[in-house]
């Protein structure tokens, strides 16, 4: 991210999905690798589902639990306490992201972005990324009246040319097949 673009705004990077344990821990989906939103001392935001207040918290610890987060925030002490918090989206403001080394985006950049193939052909665009063990992979949504809903785009160096985030726009090179 260059100091150039705008940083304003919140982003989500997860949902509470459930409750760990008797003492308040809740059970996070990350949206993001990077755990460091979730460092002991940050301030995070979470958005409840049914009032749609939000509310800010500061995160006491974390760690990583197989596909999860485990989060335990100031003020949450007990199993109840935390089991009200599930299905909240939990936000950050944009500002307070990590730095990204180069050639590495945020999910959020991606969504929506205009692809294209080498040539100059529309395909579509981003309307996910999917995680996978080795890489992850660009859904990427066609126009309607494509013979095919969406196109499933490796993430890979040889594959993902360009990425112009100031004009939203991708570039690639598709495998044979695709």
């Amino acid at each position: 991210m260059s100091s150039s673009e705008d940083k304003s705004g919140i982003v989500s990077i997860g949902k509470i999905v459930g409750a760990h344990g008797l003492t308040g821990t809740c059970k996070i989906y990350p949206y993001t690798d990077s755990l460091a939103v979730f460092d002991s001392g940050s301030e995070i935001f979470v958005t409840l589902p049914d009032e749609g207040a939000t509310r800010a918290f500061e995160v006491d610890w974390s760690k990583p639990h197989n596909r999860f987060v485990l989060l335990s925030l100031k003020g949450i002490n007990d199993r109840a306490q935390a089991e009200k918090l599930i299905g909240s989206k939990i936000v950050i403001e944009r500002v307070n992201l990590p730095e990204l080394d180069p050639g590495t985006y945020y999910w959020h950049d991606l969504i929506g972005m205009s692809v294209y193939t080498n040539e100059g052909v529309f395909l579509g665009c981003l309307e996910t990324v999917m995680p996978t063990g080795s890489n992850d992979v660009y859904v990427i949504k066609q126009p309607d009246g494509a013979p095919n809903d969406e196109i499933l785009v490796p993430a890979l160096n040889s594959v993902v040319l360009e990425i112009d985030l100031e004009n939203h726009r991708m570039r690639v090179n598709l495998p044979e097949g695709l």
